[in-house]
C-alpha cells in the first residue's frame, strides 16, 4: 500500500511540476502572457507540497528518485502536449531512470 501511495504521489508531483514548467514555457516562449506564467508558478508551488506527502521522510532520497519520474514524465508530457516523438534512446533512457526510481525508493533496506 505504501508503494502505491508513493507512486501516485510521484505522478501527482510530476503533473504539477512538468505542467507548471510547461505553462511558464508557453507564457514566455510562445508569448501567451502573464496568466499562463502565473498559473505555471502556482502549479510549481503545488508540486513542492506534493513531494512532502511521500511516506519516506528522507528529502534527498525522495528528490533523487523523483528525478527519474521527472525524466520519464517529461517525455510523456511532450508526446501528449506538444506532439513530440521520442526515439528509442529517449525511451531507453526513461526506462533506465524509472529502474533507478525503483531501486532508490523501493529496494530492500536491511534494518530499516
Amino acid at each position: 500500500m505504501l508503494v502505491a501511495r508513493s507512486v501516485i504521489l510521484f505522478v501527482i508531483a510530476a503533473l504539477f511540476e512538468i505542467g507548471g514548467a510547461w505553462l511558464v514555457w508557453q507564457g514566455v516562449r510562445e508569448h501567451r502572457g502573464w496568466l499562463w506564467i502565473g498559473a505555471g508558478v502556482i502549479a510549481l508551488g503545488i508540486y513542492g507540497f506534493a513531494a512532502t506527502l511521500q511516506p519516506d521522510a528522507e528529502f534527498g532520497r525522495i528528490l533523487a528518485a523523483y528525478g527519474g519520474v521527472f525524466v520519464a514524465g517529461s517525455l510523456v508530457w511532450g508526446v501528449v502536449a506538444d506532439g513530440y516523438r521520442p526515439d528509442r534512446y529517449d525511451v531507453t533512457g526513461a526506462l533506465i531512470c524509472l529502474a533507478g526510481v525503483a531501486v532508490i525508493m523501493y529496494g530492500p533496506r536491511g534494518g530499516q
